[in-house]
């Protein structure tokens, strides 16, 4: 039974008018991944989240992503990846200097959508997000899918490579997420949720949506802040942790 798991959510995506419901949850996670103006979030906005997140202590993570506003950064780019690189390495800039000014700093980097997908397999793009992240500051952890190219290449440079689980997303019996354009991708059943969070806290198993059983290194747990109550589910699985014994801290802490 793990005694310690973090709570991340992605937040920072709203954009002008374009409003997310994602305020609150930055009162309700141990880590926020704060989007940094290429699949969403505009300045104000960016620099709204990070200095709420300053304000209750919680981690700030780069949430890079592909440069694909109007597709929310879940579609895939054929990069150059020397373009890719740059893209990467800019996002990191903007959001440091945000953090910075609220008093915080980035703590980690996840990537965003399709190119946090993409990067499972493709290994030239894994290796052009990873070599980025360690030329910027190589003491960053990466937050990933666990069995993936990108958390095995991250961990062979030296960076630290922190595995993660989604509460609102369904399996393959891979371990792979289910494709948001199958029917059922995404969970929306509170207790549902809640019981497969509380087995992968206590017994580090998840459940595909055939039944089979993926045993995983997750330690950290993500709730999408664009999910329909998002917010309310988060509490929910803080709680049900909390009343297990289960502390809540990130891992960046």
């Amino acid at each position: 039974m793990s005694a310690v798991i973090d709570l991340n959510s992605d937040v920072g995506e709203s954009f002008g008018n374009w409003r997310m419901p994602d305020e609150q949850m930055v009162e309700v996670v141990s880590s926020a991944n704060i989007a940094c103006g290429f699949h969403a979030g505009d300045p104000l906005t960016i620099r709204s989240t990070a200095a709420k997140a300053a304000q209750n202590g919680v981690a700030i993570g780069a949430h890079v992503g592909y440069r694909d506003l109007p597709g929310f950064g879940r579609r895939f780019i054929d990069y150059d990846l020397k373009e890719l690189s740059a893209d990467v390495l800019y996002q990191l800039g903007a959001l440091e200097a945000m953090a910075r000014a609220a008093g915080s700093r980035i703590s980690y980097v996840k990537p965003h959508g399709a190119l946090y997908n993409t990067i499972v397999t493709h290994q030239d793009q894994a290796k052009a997000v990873i070599d980025t992240i360690a030329e910027y500051n190589s003491e960053l952890p990466v937050l990933l899918l666990p069995g993936g190219y990108a958390l095995d290449y991250a961990r062979e440079q030296g960076l630290r490579g922190v595995a993660e689980a989604f509460a609102d997303r369904a399996y393959n019996p891979d371990g792979s997420l289910t494709s948001r354009r199958q029917e059922g991708s995404v969970l929306h059943n509170v207790d549902q949720v809640v019981e497969n969070m509380l087995r992968l806290a206590q017994d580090g198993v998840l459940i595909a949506h055939d039944g089979t059983r993926i045993e995983t290194e997750a330690e950290s747990i993500c709730t999408h802040g664009d999910t329909q109550g998002s917010v309310e589910m988060a509490r929910a699985v803080r709680e049900a942790l909390i009343a297990a014994g289960i502390e809540i801290r990130s891992f960046a802490a």
